[in-house]
């Protein structure tokens, strides 16, 4: 049995086609639930990084997953994405050469 080692990807979601646009992120229907799930993914190390870019139409998370189809899969359980509030557009391997906390600067590979 192989078991895949954790990679990170980003991801980016966008508003979905039932995002109130009148409304601040916290206003829209079902935040409560939609912030808890986040902060679950977070707790439990599935979400490295994460928020709004910008102007907030768009949100970028850094994941850590085996892969696009898991982090999908997951992804699809958030209220946000089951209820068109927020939709995955991208995910994305990434592959990281700098990083600030690393003992050897810039990663050979």
């Amino acid at each position: 049995m192989t078991t895949e080692a954790a990679a990170l990807f980003a991801v980016v979601r966008i508003r979905g086609a039932r995002w109130q646009t009148a409304l601040e992120m916290r206003e829209q229907t079902a935040w409560s639930e939609h912030a808890a799930f986040m902060n679950g993914l977070a707790a439990d190390g599935f979400i490295v990084r994460g928020g709004p870019l910008g102007d907030g139409q768009r949100v970028l998370h850094i994941v850590e997953s085996v892969s696009e189809q898991a982090i999908r899969g997951r992804l699809a359980q958030d209220p946000w994405e089951a209820t068109g509030i927020l939709r995955t557009e991208s995910v994305e391997r990434w592959h990281v050469l700098l990083d600030r906390d690393a003992q050897t600067k810039p990663r050979d590979r």
